[in-house]
């Protein structure tokens, strides 16, 4: 019986600022329909925070390319940082 009177306790906790608690108002960021393309060009519908309604959003590593996932690790050169790394250290005799 006491774990009845318990549960009940945790039922009315729950429910006992329904409709007295309203949430507030201009903070909370808009929530809309964007279109995501993977990598492989397949793409689909999500609801989402970022951008603005019907923006497209590319990605570059997704489960289809990650190697977590596929178990082929290949370097992706993001704005030239490999080319910027393997210039600098060129002369330590680092092959790509």
């Amino acid at each position: 019986m006491a774990l009845a009177g318990r549960n009940a306790l945790r039922y009315k906790a729950a429910f006992a600022f329904q409709g007295t608690a309203a949430m507030k108002k201009d903070i909370h960021p808009e929530y809309h329909t964007i279109k995501v393309v993977m990598t492989d060009g397949s793409e689909f519908s999500t609801r989402s925070t970022w951008g603005k309604e019907g923006d497209v959003l590319r990605l570059d590593i997704d489960p289809k390319s990650h190697p977590a996932w596929t178990g082929v690790h290949r370097l992706v050169d993001s704005g030239g940082q490999l080319a910027k790394f393997n210039k600098k250290f060129k002369s330590f005799g680092i092959k790509n």
